[in-house]
């Protein structure tokens, strides 16, 4: 018998039919002779939802309260899959991220996961039943308050929960059948991906691929937790996501896929002294306010003035934290000007055989040219090439991209079962 933890996401389960159809599938799963830990998201769009109504309430943040409000989605989620699950005559407990004992630290809205002692769900196993665990929040032993993981956070539980019980692996089901080299809502012909390292696909998360969220697939990464990602509208087989060992199988593909992502601005930084320590006191300002920096160009200084400009990209949703924060420090840095830009998008190319393969940047960059694709910022790693363009250029740098690299697909695999590909 094996132990396996399966997530759903919130089209899975965004009505009452779609909360039976995943009972169903949660109790084959039972049947087949498993045993079950299920982590679910909050129906349809209800985060939205409820992130809406505090508007409408209240223009001032409230951090606290809004953990303690948009973790009551999950709360509905795991309360009525486990009666779905009950009525299929199958036991089954619902319990919180607290009561799961998922403990976190950090900031509210964006915690992390420090531990989880799952205690209460081996009891609930022991004795036959389903465990059904509420994804995106734990319990903050310091302020001893509800916290929430931040996006992607069910994913995350669902890969802790799998690490802390020794799961044989991590079902994370979603409205596409697996990992594609591309987007599938902006390239109908991506491939699906059979199997794909931690390592690849970490980039590829990282980029903007959004089926898998980087802290989850770290997570799986450190503790070697097999992700298998699936629909849950499908019987089909998905992608699994696995660490690359000797004599794997894995497709040696040079290329696995082309990410993008749309959440990302750019700001610059005009005017910086070209001496030591600018560039640390700028970044130390964004750090005391923590943003999360993505790429970073530093120009080449002006001799004449013995100055220079410093762009970076970072998400939307932190610039005006990050803006607060370096016009704080001027003085220190000593900057002249700071413009911020939110129309750009960034393009990623992912592939362990860039290690060992030439021309690929070529290719990559001749796409782009062909495609009439102007680049802003390009940023490079052993597997990764990425490039900040116009947001109005993204989709057709993608479909240019994709195709230069012979990841089209002769036939229609890419299907969007549920719309929001989470």
């Amino acid at each position: 018998m094996s132990l396996v933890v399966q997530k759903y996401g919130g089209s899975s389960v965004a009505d009452a039919d779609a909360i039976k159809r995943v009972a169903r599938r949660i109790v084959e799963t039972k049947q087949a002779g498993h045993d079950v830990v299920v982590t679910v998201s909050a129906m349809g769009d209800t985060t939205d939802e409820l992130i809406a109504l505090a508007a409408a309430i209240s223009a001032d943040e409230h951090p606290r309260e809004m953990d303690i409000l948009l973790t009551a989605g999950e709360r509905i989620s795991m309360s009525l899959l486990a009666m779905a699950v009950r009525d299929l005559g199958q036991g089954a407990q619902s319990f919180t991220g607290p009561q799961a004992g998922v403990i976190t630290a950090g900031a509210y809205g964006r915690a992390r996961i420090i531990e989880v002692s799952p205690g209460r769900l081996r009891d609930a196993i022991d004795a036959g039943d389903i465990a059904i665990v509420a994804g995106f929040q734990g319990y903050n032993q310091e302020s001893q308050d509800i916290q929430t993981l931040g996006r992607g956070g069910s994913d995350t539980t669902a890969v802790a929960l799998a690490a802390a019980l020794n799961a044989d692996v991590c079902e994370i089901y979603t409205d596409v059948d697996g990992v594609f080299t591309a987007d599938p809502r902006v390239v109908p012909s991506a491939r699906k991906i059979d199997r794909i390292t931690f390592e690849e696909m970490l980039d590829m998360a990282a980029s903007g691929a959004k089926v898998l969220m980087p802290r989850c697939v770290e997570y799986a990464r450190r503790f070697n937790v097999p992700i298998h990602v699936r629909s849950s509208f499908s019987g089909l087989e998905g992608t699994w996501v696995v660490g690359e060992t000797e004599g794997d199988t894995m497709e040696n593909a040079i290329i696995a896929g082309v990410a993008h992502d749309r959440s990302e601005a750019k700001i610059t930084v005009i005017g910086v002294p070209d001496v030591p320590g600018s560039a640390a006191r700028l970044f130390e300002a964004v750090a005391r306010a923590e943003v999360n920096i993505d790429m970073i160009v530093q120009n080449v200084s002006a001799v004449v003035t013995g100055v220079t400009d410093i762009s970076f990209t970072l998400p939307t949703a932190s610039v005006s934290d990050a803006k607060k924060a370096i016009e704080a420090d001027k003085a220190l840095i000593g900057y002249a000007e700071l413009v911020t830009d939110d129309a750009i998008g960034k393009i990623s190319l992912i592939g362990a055989g860039m290690r060992s393969n030439s021309g690929v940047s070529a290719r990559f960059f001749a796409a782009l040219r062909d495609a009439s694709v102007n680049i802003e910022m390009i940023s490079t790693s052993e597997i990764r090439i990425s490039v900040v363009t116009r947001a109005d250029m993204l989709d057709t740098a993608v479909r240019a991209v994709h195709t230069a690299f012979g990841l089209d697909s002769t036939q229609a695999e890419a299907v969007v079962y549920g719309g929001a590909g989470l």
